[in-house]
């Protein structure tokens, strides 16, 4: 009788090293899960939610703003690697001055993540709990096509804002607050 090996489950550092060969992917538990390229949208939001994110953060002098699928891990034995839309980490978590090395050694305390026209709900609250789980304070799903905005965190109820709320982050970036619908411009 044939037995079937499991492939290897690979680190986050196996994976962070593979060659890149233009695949969008993350690090599911170990197992790479390709993902579809976002349409063109995503990519306007992505840039300008990552803007007035940065501005405020670079102003106030309070950490580092990340976009673009930047590495963070949530997992760890077995790994996973996902890639937020947009991410900030407080000189707390990564101090000023050199950046490391690799995926950073700490979690982001803010994840905003933009919903593309065919994400699904249920992969989305996955993804959410999973950066909940890594110690992100705050993670944001942004949704154009609803233009609501859809806040969780690990000790509040999920809210939901519409296009005249105010979205804040008083205990990540305290007197950050913009208008909904500003994000959708």
């Amino acid at each position: 009788m044939a037995t079937v090996q499991e492939p290897k489950l690979l680190t986050a550092e196996e994976y962070g090293r593979l060659p890149d060969d233009g695949r969008l992917t993350e690090l599911v538990c170990g197992r790479i899960v390709e993902m579809n390229r976002p349409y063109t949208s995503h990519g306007y939001y992505m840039n300008r939610v990552a803007a007035l994110l940065w501005s405020f953060v670079e102003q106030n002098k309070l950490g580092r703003v990340v976009s673009g699928d930047a590495g963070v891990v949530t997992r760890r034995d077995p790994d996973s690697v996902r890639g937020p839309d947009v991410a900030f980490y407080s000189y707390q978590r990564i101090p000023p001055g050199q950046l490391p090395k690799g995926y950073w050694p700490a979690s982001p305390e803010l994840v905003l993540e933009i919903r593309s026209e065919d994400d699904r709900w249920k992969d989305i609250i996955q993804k959410v709990g999973e950066y909940l789980g890594a110690n992100v304070l705050i993670v944001v799903v942004i949704d154009p096509v609803s233009q609501r905005v859809h806040v969780y965190s690990a000790d509040n109820e999920a809210m939901i804002l519409n296009s005249t709320d105010s979205l804040t982050f008083p205990d990540v970036l305290p007197v950050f607050e913009i208008v909904v619908n500003r994000l959708f411009e």
